[in-house]
């Protein structure tokens, strides 16, 4: 019997908090798994399979990202289908639209620009509510020179140092166009600290724990831990610097993924 293709690209969002990251592992509970389950029981079959445009990290949070779906045979009715599985997802999971793409379409190269930013206050201890959101430092930071150091991270770098365990077929080369630490007026609470910052990274592609292991190099800095040499000696494609101190991912979400056309 022929068969005939169909393809979707969702767009979705999530709270990481309590999901052990997006890929589907065994015994745990992840964003893919919660959503290939919703999906299948939506359906009423399995004759699909999804694809993301990226996979996040353990209690890493996002505000807008992409998934594609494939469905062999039948064709979905689009607010129909839309409806049904935001009323089975759980509350920590939304999808924000779905509509039709081609074979062509590719997920992975498509993604012109992502978007992460990075949630952190210090001084007094926050509200626990906050923990989900954004990571507490007990330490006083000098934000003044963590913002100088976010920004020696803008331009076309070799990210070694700040890649997690490469192997030599690993590239490493990247190129980062906004790295900045700016007071978090973005997401607010009643129950937020008076003030709090956040990093906002923009580019075509990160590698694994590459924000955490930035983020948790400018915790350094502003601990006086390193200075800003020591930055510009680990962005050094000579030098093979291995950072021992990658941030929690509980301060990290992917806050939008654009598209090309």
């Amino acid at each position: 019997m022929f068969r005939k293709r169909y393809y979707y690209l969702i767009a979705l969002q999530y709270l990481g908090f309590r999901f052990h990251g997006w890929q589907k592992q065994p015994d745990v509970i992840t964003v893919e798994r919660m959503l290939e389950r919703t999906i299948a029981f939506v359906l009423q079959h399995k004759n699909f399979k999804l694809l993301a445009s990226g996979r996040t990290d353990a209690k890493v949070s996002v505000n807008q990202t992409y998934v594609e779906l494939f469905i062999d045979n039948e064709p979905l009715d689009l607010p129909a289908f839309l409806e049904l599985l935001n009323e089975n997802l759980p509350a920590d999971i939304r999808a924000l639209s779905i509509k039709k793409t081609t074979k062509e379409f590719n997920i992975i190269n498509n993604a012109k620009q992502k978007e992460y930013c990075y949630f952190f206050a210090y001084g007094e201890k926050f509200h626990p509510f906050c923990a989900p959101f954004m990571v507490f430092v007990k330490e006083m930071l000098d934000i003044n020179a963590m913002k100088e150091g976010a920004k020696l991270f803008e331009g076309e770098h070799d990210f070694w140092s700040y890649t997690f365990r490469p192997n030599p077929e690993t590239q490493t080369k990247g190129c980062i166009t906004l790295c900045e630490i700016t007071e978090n007026t973005r997401y607010t609470a009643n129950f937020f600290p008076e003030k709090s910052y956040m990093l906002t990274v923009k580019g075509k592609g990160f590698k694994r724990h590459q924000i955490r292991l930035m983020m948790g190099t400018l915790f350094d800095l502003g601990k006086g831990k390193i200075d800003l040499e020591f930055i510009k000696k680990t962005l050094n494609p000579e030098n093979r610097i291995t950072l021992a101190h990658i941030a929690q991912p509980s301060g990290l979400l992917l806050n939008s993924v654009t598209m090309e056309e």
